[in-house]
């Protein structure tokens, strides 16, 4: 009997992201990454606009990544975090408290960026049944926001639009303002919040936090709004005694322009969400910071302990290599890097905005979003493949064309995809008129 070939094997067996088993999507075998290249089984090399998910902001195969995985490899690459400890751990808490607002003192460290938010979920209301207001139990979040696919992430995604509709009935009901429309500071009008102003008016007896993307809603929507709207935000959740938690595993380490997004309105969050980048893709690893406040509230009676405990909490090799790859970045002109970034997307792309298929072009530090007029669901049959053929790794959504490249990325290799997103514009118009 012929042994079934990788591609074979995983069309029959394996589930990918968001995909049906009847209909398993078309898929390219990778067998190595070097720098912004993935080497595909067939021989082709492909520039990865997508950072793996906005992840590996140093590329692949970095050296001193590399060095630093295989290093820790050979002290140890996992020991349970409950009732030990180990300079990895201790490195990386030292690193995110320095890095971060001098009020984030604490960290806990989970390991996938849905469960940070789970946690930050369960701060936040333990730190109120602490201070015995059980009754604030709720969450308030935004229209077109993402912040995972576990049940306590699900609950605060757009509930309409979101991806977990089906889970409507067994997920914890909250509450939810309009996604914010405010693009710049220069046109900010009260109006802007005036929904989420009056939800918490209403409701903050039984609020424990408010959840948001700052700057940036990635996976709802890819939608960028201005600082003033998290200013009024942390305003009103001051006013009212709520917290407020920035969920920034897209918007950390430099995507948007600056190292952490909440640092472009000079606010600070009193939980704040890591996750993606922290590793610069090299293994699943996430943080929840909060503020000493909420940490010591937790704990007030001397008794409350934060009821979570991954197996894998503070994993010394994923530890180490976070370290590291914060060092890199910290080490390179990553802002050079980022802007530069932001620059050629903005004048090689601005000029699909006048294309009858593009509804608009929206640029925002490394990220590129060209947004069609259109749903690009009829065209996935056939639309990866040709993305590939582009010498590209780009993966669309809904409406959305956009890329997050690597920092890393040369001028001649962003050119190579903005290229590529205009060949799929121009190949979607021609399949929409045929």
């Amino acid at each position: 009997m012929t042994e079934l070939s990788n591609l074979q094997f995983d069309a029959q067996h394996l589930w990918h992201p968001y995909s049906s088993v009847q209909s398993p999507p078309l898929l390219h075998e990778v067998v190595s990454a070097k720098g912004v290249y993935l080497s595909l089984a067939d021989g082709r090399e492909i520039i990865d606009g997508m950072s793996s998910w906005w992840s590996a902001i140093h590329g692949y195969g970095h050296p001193r990544l590399n060095a630093a995985a295989k290093d820790q490899l050979d002290k140890m690459s996992h020991v349970m975090f409950g009732g030990l400890t180990h300079d990895p751990a201790v490195s990386l808490a030292r690193r995110l408290i320095d890095i971060t607002d001098d009020a984030l003192q604490y960290v806990f460290l989970a390991d996938s960026g849905s469960v940070s938010v789970e946690v930050a979920i369960k701060m936040a209301i333990q730190y109120w049944f602490a201070q015995g207001k059980t009754e604030k139990q709720k969450l308030l979040s935004l229209r077109s926001g993402y912040h995972g696919d576990t049940f306590g992430a699900m609950a605060v995604c757009d509930p309409v639009n979101g991806m977990h509709s089906q889970f409507a009935k067994v997920l914890p009901q909250h509450l939810f303002a309009p996604a914010p429309t405010c693009r710049d500071d220069v046109e900010w009008q009260d109006s802007d919040i005036a929904e989420m102003r009056a939800l918490i008016e209403d409701n903050h007896q039984q609020l424990a936090a408010v959840i948001v993307e700052p700057l940036v809603q990635g996976a709802g929507g890819m939608r960028f709004y201005c600082p003033q709207y998290l200013r009024e935000l942390r305003s009103l959740c001051d006013k009212h005694n709520v917290l407020l938690i920035f969920d920034e595993i897209a918007t950390g380490f430099g995507r948007t322009g600056h190292l952490f997004a909440y640092e472009a309105a000079d606010v600070v969050p009193d939980i704040l969400c890591l996750g993606k980048a922290l590793t610069g893709g090299y293994m699943t690893l996430a943080a929840t910071l909060c503020q000493t406040r909420v940490a010591q509230g937790i704990s007030a009676d001397g008794q409350g302990v934060l009821m979570h405990g991954p197996t894998f909490m503070g994993n010394p090799l994923a530890c180490r290599v976070a370290c590291e790859s914060i060092d890199v970045l910290l080490d390179s002109d990553w802002q050079q890097k980022v802007r530069a970034i932001e620059a050629q997307l903005t004048y090689e792309l601005n000029e699909l905005s006048t294309h009858s298929l593009v509804k608009n072009v929206r640029i925002k530090g490394a990220i590129g979003v060209v947004e069609l007029n259109q749903s690009l669901d009829r065209f996935m049959e056939w639309l990866p493949g040709f993305i590939v053929d582009q010498g590209v790794w780009i993966r669309p959504f809904r409406t959305m064309i956009y890329i997050m490249p690597p920092y890393i990325i040369t001028t001649e290799q962003l050119t190579k995809l903005t290229k590529a997103i205009k060949a799929i514009v121009n190949k979607l118009d021609q399949s929409v008129k045929s």
